[in-house]
């Protein structure tokens, strides 16, 4: 059964990296250095106990490409009955494979489509690839799910935007709803736009220790290697606080260096280096 509310003192979310590995190589997006891993059955068995009663939503992303796991039927039934809501984050390549085992799961509450992407997918054709994107977008909603088409290349790569939106308004014809980050295409489905950002790196320039964030007191991100770091954004690892193969939540998030973190952010200041070269924690 389904968490029906969060728990008092809960984190909101986790994003498991159920994989690392990637089919596509995006500019927007850092990638890592770190060796490929696909999570095995017992791997996330073992995770999503750990996390469960911890965290109402899993996310199944941090780095990697979540509909490349071979097993991820298998992950969303375990989810499920251990009472996960799910989302999914997807460059959308692989929907017209995939997109049904979305759909028929119980526990996917909501997926989003980076339609920025496509300028990453070599050799493929965009209105291909955005029927595809668009079919899963009818499919998804009409089984229940919140579908979000995101276009997060403000101040980058836009010049695709406007053939983009084009092929969206033939398939959802306008006007569209506004919102506050976007537009409402149709009933559980949205177009969102937002900026480029840097994301946060140990080369990056330093930002100054001057900010705020949600990591540990909304959301913690667990690499597939089982380590545990604050946000969705250490994409390398570069703040482990423990590993949740060995530990348990609790003790991690009660070390020194979570505290020191949480406690820092209360105050807007940046416990850790790599939180000062971060330039997603500005827009909070």
């Amino acid at each position: 059964m389904l968490c029906p509310f969060r728990k008092k003192n809960m984190l909101k979310k986790a994003y498991l990296e159920i994989t690392n590995i990637c089919n596509l190589a995006c500019a927007f997006c850092p990638g890592t250095g770190r060796e490929g891993h696909m999570l095995t059955r017992e791997e996330f068995s073992c995770l999503t106990e750990k996390l469960r009663g911890q965290v109402q939503y899993l996310y199944f992303h941090l780095m990697g490409e979540p509909l490349l796991h071979p097993l991820l039927p298998v992950f969303l039934q375990i989810a499920g009955e251990r009472g996960f809501r799910v989302m999914i984050t997807t460059n959308g390549t692989l929907l017209r494979e995939r997109g049904d085992v979305l759909c028929k799961s119980g526990a996917v509450l909501k997926v989003s489509v980076s339609l920025q992407s496509f300028e990453a997918n070599a050799g493929g054709e965009l209105e291909s690839y955005l029927a595809d994107c668009i079919d899963f977008a009818r499919r998804a909603t009409a089984a229940g799910k919140r579908c979000e088409l995101r276009l997060w290349n403000r101040n980058g790569l836009e010049t695709l935007n406007p053939v983009i939106e084009a092929q969206l308004a033939d398939a959802f014809p306008k006007p569209w709803q506004p919102g506050r980050e976007g537009w409402k295409l149709g009933e559980n489905l949205w177009l969102a736009r937002g900026d480029r950002f840097d994301w946060p790196a140990m080369e990056a320039e330093d930002r100054g220790e001057s900010c705020f964030c949600y990591g540990l007191r909304d959301q913690i991100g667990v690499l597939c290697d089982g380590t545990v770091v604050p946000c969705c954004l250490d994409h390398e690892g570069d703040v482990p606080l423990g590993n949740l193969f060995t530990q348990s939540l609790e003790e991690i998030l009660e070390s020194d260096r979570a505290r020191a973190i949480r406690e820092g952010f209360s105050r807007r200041r940046a416990a850790e280096e790599l939180c000062r070269r971060c330039g997603y924690s500005r827009r909070f």
